[in-house]
């Protein structure tokens, strides 16, 4: 399961945007999505590790359907 950020419609976001003034702090939406993570070989795994760190991002590799 992976979980990027989610699309809101308006009333969804408003409500979150609402939670946010009551809590006073940022809260952030999630959607899940089915995945599989691929097991990776070590050199495998190393080259996706270099690249999130050459872009700054996570990177999850996945098995195809």
């Amino acid at each position: 399961m992976l979980y990027p950020l989610a699309s809101l419609e308006a009333d969804k976001l408003n409500a979150i945007q609402q939670l946010e003034n009551d809590l006073g702090r940022p809260v952030v939406a999630l959607a899940s999505v089915e995945a599989q993570t691929a097991e990776l070989p070590k050199d495998q795994l190393k080259q996706l590790q270099d690249l999130e760190a050459e872009l700054d991002v996570v990177l999850v590799a996945v098995q195809p359907n």
